[in-house]
């Protein structure tokens, strides 16, 4: 079935698409079509990371439900985590469009949105209105493009603050490509000021609201093994609780001959999967199980997905192999991997 929903989904334009294959979803789980198609199965291999327990390793990566409005209908597809975002304290409306590029016989995908989301509080409001989900929800949260990097960690505690009654746990994305300046923010020193900052916050929240909400960092595919051995160091030393790794690349290697690799932004896709790994594997020789990592980048197979955890990754995301491969590839990654 979802190959013919794909084909017609494609004839539109990219983020077109998207948005109607989120309506579709809302609508067809409000209608009980969902709850048919995809009857609630048994916990699949629950796992514990950063104390939480996950019904499952494979979750959603941020970028898909950036309103955090789809939940319900996104868990019903087998999802162990979902991860809502980038969400910002204002709302802003992202990059000019186009935006979106699908470089389909590479099943990958360009993207520079630039964080398009309706504010910190609407994603709030969205996440209260979950109604059937009992799965895992993370907020992933970013500055707003027009707040100097200088200003950085006060868009992000406003985040933090904002999302701590309701989110499981809360990842600070430092490495999207698509606003200005942001991955600056991931050399040793800054990422180090910004950790101790959320760490401070983190603690008088737990305090004030009874519970305690792991921080996660998102790191770019795209360091050098000096930066990723300094930030590993930044991170044990500051107690991080989780490493999401890693978001898109401005490589284009793999997709050199596609008429469309000249467009900026960030490429997902199995042409980042390799990249994504060794960036794992590196974190992970230096983390020696201290900080668990969830691992993103061009899953697209069991094979990628094993791949992964053998890396050192404890919990998977997929995305743009999602939108190519549709719910089977999430049912196919339950019942395969280890």
């Amino acid at each position: 079935m979802y190959p013919i929903f794909r084909d017609l989904l494609f004839r539109l334009n990219a983020e077109t698409a998207h948005h109607l294959s989120l309506s579709s979803l809302r609508i067809a789980e409000k209608a009980g079509l969902l709850r048919l198609l995809f009857p609630e199965q048994e916990c699949v291999s629950p796992i514990e990371v950063m104390g939480l327990k996950f019904p499952n390793r494979i979750g959603l990566a941020a970028g898909l439900d950036k309103e955090g409005n789809t939940i319900d209908a996104l868990g019903r597809l087998g999802f162990g985590f979902i991860e809502i975002g980038t969400i910002t304290p204002r709302p802003q409306a992202g990059n000019p469009k186009p935006r979106l590029f699908r470089l389909v016989p590479e099943e990958s995908i360009i993207n520079r949105m630039g964080f398009n989301n309706p504010g910190v509080e609407q994603g709030v409001r969205n996440v209260r209105a979950t109604k059937h989900y009992s799965g895992i929800v993370g907020f992933n949260i970013g500055k707003n493009k027009d707040t100097p990097n200088e200003q950085a960690d006060e868009d992000y505690l406003a985040c933090l603050r904002a999302a701590y009654p309701v989110a499981d746990y809360v990842t600070v994305n430092l490495s999207s490509p698509n606003t200005p300046g942001l991955r600056d923010l991931q050399n040793a020193e800054s990422t180090a000021k910004l950790l101790e900052t959320l760490k401070k916050e983190q603690e008088l929240l737990t305090k004030e609201h009874g519970k305690h909400v792991p921080i996660a960092f998102k790191v770019a595919p795209d360091l050098a093994d000096d930066h990723v051995d300094a930030l590993a160091a930044v991170f044990l030393a500051g107690g991080l609780e989780g490493l999401i790794a890693t978001n898109t690349t401005l490589s284009r290697q793999g997709v050199e001959h596609h008429p469309l690799h000249q467009q900026a932004g960030g490429l997902s896709g199995p042409p980042v999967c390799a990249l994504s790994t060794y960036v794992i594997s590196r974190f992970a020789s230096h983390l020696h199980g201290k900080i668990p990592i969830i691992g993103v980048g061009g899953i697209s197979s069991v094979e990628d997905a094993q791949e992964k955890l053998q890396a050192g990754a404890s919990l998977l995301q997929i995305y743009t192999s999602f939108i190519y491969q549709g719910p089977a590839l999430v049912k196919n990654l339950l019942n395969k991997i280890v």
